[in-house]
């Protein structure tokens, strides 16, 4: 899959034409144009034929290959957009000078001076749109923006309303203007997005500092960062400590201090002291490359909103010019009294009245905007189809551990039985849990709090959702839950005890168990009320037995909740939540729930920062460990699909009302220009509202 920027792409219809002429042919297995990023992804093996059939599809658009792009020299208005404002300035004069002399222009010999005047300044405002046409024409694409105006345009001119046909071209290209204005701005804020990239790395080669690209940095290298740089790779901090700005990452504008031995992020930004790090991964599997990536394809994903405007564009064009020919040609056939020079006029009106263009570019605008939005505040969506989808979230599920409490547990006690005294039962209990990576494991080793003896273990069987059976100094020693004991019929006296619990046999005796506790997130209890309050049903599962879970749920006020759960039996009750009437999200820490995020109708990994199970199996990424982002995900969703709709009935609406004036004679030419390049630009200045 390889990445290019189309450049000189400045039309919705464009971008949608190179997608469809590129997806039929047989070199191609993949293809996605966003021409609100002005990018295309695709897997080809004749790149080369690929960048032919773009010229011929859109001649001016020029292949470069993504990381290639010339450098913009920063411009003003005037500089980057010479050209157009020269024909708008040339257009508007000549239109003027036409009409202020208009009598006397047409009172010339077969009124010549008259249709230099309005021809000069017909063909200065509007020749590109004419050269267009016509090119299309050739390469069989009939219907689009360009050939309505042409032929509104010039019918206007063969009915001589010539001061309407130039005006129809100089509207135009002012809203084209002010529409490459407003698109740019949405490009520009969310290159600034991926600007959090780092531009280099300063590596440390003996007792010399060289500065290189982070794609030249190796695994194990040592770089240093000074105040005021972006940490270019992931990696340990080894020397010195600092204050890093992590909003870039995780939306948070609170700095976070970093010491020896705490892990740093590309995209941070250090902000006080000189740091030392050792890179622990390359740039290409950093949280920050991946990040970029996610952004950069998040268009790829298109909404069913999205999708549907598309086609309706692409079958909406004909009708809307064969609609106008029925209204040139029937009414001067059938009503007596009408004129083929009116109901010219009037067909003629509606056709430019009609074009798609509100639709087609504010809407995936939009939604981009919604993504990027929801980025600058730690929320990573992978698409605009799961933005859409968390609007139809019903039913938000959570993990516990990890995610609704900080997993940071704490021994709480030490409970022998059976002649075992405490320190044995933590011994046994730290030499079995050694090779775990869970949480409930590192609590045992830390109260344990020495260095465990390799030499006295043996094999060691992990049995997932139940706990560890291992040999330690030829016993057989089994730690884990009270599923556990019941599975290898070891008799004990106590099952239900509230919090999290592992029980220690030793030689099929039990030895006693030991208690473990959790605490909530600081936000947890905001974030199930806030959820509460927009209607979602709110749902806990967990592994962890009755007791610990009921205490959660009593302490969130979560009803509904569900305990003593294998992984399997997580993606069970997902499915036993699923309902066509409303979406399922599930929560997760993204390391060990993977198969659930999969299975839900949306994923969302929390807390997911450099996880690469997080990343690869959600939907949508929170950044932080902050359950409050779940409500912020969903309003920023709302909001996007607000302003789409917003958008959607405002053009279709705005454009209803002026067709039906138009063929009542009532809306002219002028007022048939704000129909279409008015309503297009207002709906793409209320698409970048998303954004903030």
């Amino acid at each position: 899959m390889k990445k290019y920027k189309l450049k000189n792409l400045d039309c919705a219809t464009c971008a949608s034409n190179i997608e469809d002429g590129l997806a039929k042919m047989e070199e191609v297995k993949f293809v996605s144009v966003s021409f609100a990023t002005g990018q295309m992804t695709i897997e080809t093996d004749d790149p080369a034929k690929v960048k032919q059939r773009i010229s011929e599809i859109e001649p001016e658009v020029v292949v470069v290959p993504a990381g290639e792009e010339e450098k913009e020299v920063p411009s003003g208005i005037f500089a980057e957009h010479k050209r157009t404002l020269l024909r708008v300035a040339g257009g508007l004069v000549l239109l003027l000078f036409g009409l202020l002399f208009e009598d006397k222009l047409h009172n010339t010999p077969w009124h010549v001076a008259e249709y230099l005047v309005f021809g000069a300044a017909y063909l200065i405002s509007g020749w590109d749109v004419i050269r267009m046409a016509v090119n299309n024409i050739r390469r069989g694409q009939v219907f689009d923006e360009y050939f309505l105006m042409t032929i509104a345009t010039l019918g206007a001119f063969a009915i001589h309303q010539m001061p309407e046909a130039v005006a129809v071209m100089l509207f135009y290209i002012v809203g084209e203007f002010f529409q490459d204005l407003a698109v740019n701005r949405s490009r520009r804020s969310i290159k600034s997005l991926l600007e959090i990239k780092p531009d280099f790395a300063n590596l440390r080669r003996g007792d010399e500092v060289v500065r290189v690209s982070p794609e030249e940095v190796q695994v194990g290298d040592t770089i240093l960062v000074r105040a005021g740089e972006k940490v270019p790779l992931d990696g340990v901090v080894t020397e010195g400590s600092s204050f890093v700005d992590t909003s870039a990452l995780t939306g948070e504008s609170v700095p976070r201090r970093v010491e020896k031995e705490d892990e740093v992020l590309a995209g941070m930004i250090n902000q006080s002291g000189v740091i030392t790090v050792k890179v622990s991964r390359p740039f290409s599997e950093s949280s920050i490359s991946k990040i970029l990536e996610m952004v950069e394809n998040a268009a790829s994903r298109k909404a069913e909103t999205e999708r549907f405007i598309t086609t309706f564009a692409k079958y909406y064009t004909p009708f809307v010019v064969f609609g106008s020919l029925l209204i040139a040609v029937l009414p001067p056939l059938l009503v007596p009294g009408a004129t083929f020079q009116e109901w010219v006029y009037r067909a003629l009106v509606v056709l430019v009245i009609s074009c798609p263009c509100a639709l087609v570019i504010s809407i995936p605008l939009g939604y981009f905007g919604g993504i990027g939005g929801a980025s600058r505040r730690g929320i990573l969506v992978k698409g605009s189809n799961f933005l859409d989808a968390l609007t139809q979230v019903k039913t938000v599920v959570f993990d516990k551990t990890g995610t609704l409490t900080k997993g940071e547990f704490r021994v709480t006690g030490i409970f022998p039985a059976n002649g075992f005294d405490a320190a044995e039962v933590l011994q046994y209990a730290a030499h079995a849990e050694y090779n775990s990576n869970h949480p409930v494991a590192r609590s045992v080793l830390e109260r344990y709090g020495k260095e465990v003896d390799l030499s006295r273990m043996g094999e060691v069987e992990e049995v997932p959702g139940y706990g560890i059976i291992a040999k330690v100094d030829g016993h057989e020693v089994v730690a884990g839950n009270d599923r556990l004991l019941h599975r290898e019929q070891i008799a004990h006296d106590k099952c239900d005890i509230e919090g999290t619990v592992v029980h220690v046999a030793v030689d099929r005796k039990y030895a006693g168990y030991i208690v473990i506790s959790d605490t909530l997130k600081e936000d947890a209890v905001a974030a199930i009320e806030e959820l509460h309050k927009k209607g979602v049903r709110v749902v806990m599962l967990t592994g962890d037995n009755e007791h610990a879970a009921r205490v959660v749920a009593r302490d969130l006020g979560i009803r509904e909740y569900y305990a003593g759960l294998l992984p399997e039996n997580k993606v069970e009750h997902i499915e036993k939540l699923l309902h066509p009437e409303g979406k399922v999200a599930f929560v997760g820490d993204g390391i060990n729930d993977a198969p659930v995020l999969a299975r839900a109708d949306v994923g969302i990994a929390m807390g997911a920062l450099g996880s690469d199970a997080a990343i690869e199996s959600a939907d949508v990424v929170l950044m932080t460990d902050s359950p409050a982002k779940v409500a912020e995900a969903m309003e920023v969703a709302r909001r996007t699909r607000r302003i789409v709709w917003q958008n959607i009935l405002f053009a279709l609406g705005v454009k209803g009302v002026f067709i039906v004036l138009g063929i009542l004679g009532v809306a002219n030419m002028w007022e048939a220009v704000f129909g279409d390049m008015g309503v297009a630009l207002i709906a793409i200045l209320n698409a970048t509202r998303v954004m903030k």
